[in-house]
Order: structure tokens, then sequence, then C-alpha cells
């Protein structure tokens, strides 16, 4: 396995509508080691979800672990959700975007379906931080950032900082 870069807003790679994955693609070795690679870059980052398109990779899949433990890993390969509804308001952050948390409203329960890792079709209800970061992996996959839910000012002022921390850090 190894650990992959990750984009950094405002490259404007993130705004790469990701393109569907061909399912005869998924049960490969490349997209296994792929898969692998990915959650290795979110659990060391760490992070709790990674879209391709934040790796560089634009076909439509992501990884997901919302657990403690990391016990819970999942791979939504060509998400669609076919059901929101509530409201919740949730303090995102984003491995894109490092060290800005800002509140994003979001649904509160949604139904997804995907392909999981294998490629088998499957169907799932998630709500709470779930949910939250299903919505929030797949707005990277439509080329969105959750800083594009903010004020054109704030998203100006994020831009700002995260300039400065990179000047600082080179």
């Amino acid at each position: 396995m190894a650990l992959l870069p990750i984009l950094e807003f405002p490259d404007p790679r993130l705004r790469t509508k990701a393109a569907p994955v061909d399912p005869a693609w998924v049960p490969g070795e490349e997209a296994q080691r792929l898969f692998d690679d990915m959650f290795e870059t979110m659990y060391e980052a760490p992070g709790i979800g990674l879209a391709a398109t934040q790796v560089d990779v634009h076909r439509r899949f992501m990884v997901i672990d919302v657990s403690e433990d990391r016990s819970q890993p999942l791979v939504f390969i060509n998400p669609e959700i076919t059901a929101r509804s509530g409201e919740q308001v949730c303090q995102e952050g984003c491995l894109s975007v490092p060290g800005i948390y800002a509140d994003v409203t979001r649904a509160g329960a949604i139904t997804v379906k995907a392909l999981d890792r294998k490629g088998a079709a499957f169907e799932m209800q998630a709500v709470g931080l779930l949910a939250v970061c299903i919505q929030h992996e797949m707005d990277h996959l439509d080329g969105k950032l959750f800083v594009d839910y903010l004020s054109p000012l704030k998203r100006e002022m994020v831009r700002k900082k995260l300039a400065k921390a990179r000047r600082s850090a080179a």
C-alpha cells in the first residue's frame, strides 16, 4: 500500500467532475490496490472520507469509515442518492481544505445506492455523520467543495489562509 498525495484547495483539479466507473474495472487488481491506498491515505491524514477526485483520480468512487476504531471501511462506486429527508447542520472539515471547519446544512437522512469494492450493487440508508460524509464526498465527485457552501467573502478568506499556511511551510 502507498500514501497518495491529496489535492488541496484551490487546485483546479478538485473542480473536475468524475467519470462513471466501468463495473468491469472494479474486481481488478488496479482497483483493489487503489481502494487500499485511498483507505491508507485517509486513515493517515486522518480523515473519515476520501473521494477519488481528491487524489487526482477522476472516477466516481469514494472510501468512507466513520467508525472510531477504523473497523467499518466502505467503498461507494458510482454512488447515487435516491432519497433525502430532514436537515442537519454539521461542522465539516476536509482533507483538501486542511485546518478549516465550517457549518454546512445537509440532508439529515439519505438513501444511497452504489457498487461495493467487489462490484456488487447495494443500497443503504444513512443518517447523522455517515449521511453527512456521503454527501460531502459525493460533492467532490461533482467538482464541489464544502467551501462552496460559504459566502464568497469567507471562501476568499479560506483561500488566503491556506496560501499563507503553504508559504509558511515552504
